[in-house]
């Protein structure tokens, strides 16, 4: 029989995830890679695993990450997103907990375009009156 997948996509900032969830032992692997190889720093580990800490749920499923698309910061938001709205497919009962812990809500912070006529999206070129 076929294990059937569920599957969530995370978005953040220019980063895009593909998560795939799996009734499993625990595996989990962000391209391939182990998670704490792909996200060396604490915080953007512990980010991309919270919604599985939340529900209880570390150790019992499967993920399989396909991340791309801005820096790992973004990479490690849009894993959460991802993450959750998948263990949404897999059991709707995890909504409260996940909507309680904010890992339901996509950032829509973006970076702000630069204008023309100035340096960036804010900074103005230097004036000088003579």
């Amino acid at each position: 029989m076929a294990t059937s997948y569920y599957w969530g996509t995370g978005r953040r900032k220019n980063a895009i995830a593909r998560v795939h969830l799996a009734a499993g032992e625990g595996k989990f692997l962000i391209n391939g890679r182990e998670p704490a190889e792909y996200l060396p720093r604490h915080n953007w580990l512990s980010s991309a695993n919270a919604p599985l800490v939340v529900t209880g749920l570390e150790g019992k499923v499967d993920v399989f990450v396909n991340a791309q698309g801005g820096g790992l910061t973004g990479q490690s938001g849009a894993i959460s997103l991802g993450i959750a709205r998948a263990l949404l497919k897999l059991n709707p009962d995890l909504r409260p907990v996940l909507k309680k812990a904010g890992l339901l809500t996509r950032d829509p912070r973006m970076v702000e375009r630069k204008k023309f006529g100035q340096k960036g999206a804010r900074a103005k070129f230097q004036f000088s009156k003579r």
